[in-house]
């Protein structure tokens, strides 16, 4: 049986971050990593959002420095680029380790019960 804490390490998921991990957002900087950059309405319609809702969530990404919002033209109609900040591929890299780790223990636990 693995431990629920061995008193050194605390448990993965105290590693998951609050504005990374939460569903729509850990979509958008992942969407983001593909790429150098991404309008807004191709994030949009990827993730199947509205234009508020996904507004929203990309403003909490910029005040936390997980990527940056160019806004300019298309000929002459106004587009809205997006891009993953450093910051914001280190928080997506450093979420997606507590998630392995997270998953490393349920398999463990699996494995313990099954032995």
């Amino acid at each position: 049986m693995v431990p629920v804490t061995d008193g050194q390490h605390p448990h993965p998921a105290t590693a998951l971050d609050d504005v990374v991990h939460q569903r729509v957002r850990l979509g958008i900087l992942t969407v983001l990593s593909e790429a150098h950059e991404c309008r807004f309405a191709t994030l949009r319609d990827e993730l199947g959002l509205t234009d508020g809702n996904l507004n929203r969530h990309l403003q909490i990404l910029e005040r936390a420095g997980l990527l940056q919002v160019v806004k300019g033209y298309e000929g002459r109609r106004p587009c809205t680029w997006l891009r993953l900040t450093r910051a914001g591929r280190a928080a997506l890299r450093a979420e997606v380790a507590a998630l392995e780790q997270l998953v490393a223990r349920i398999r463990a636990a699996g494995d313990a019960d099954n032995a």
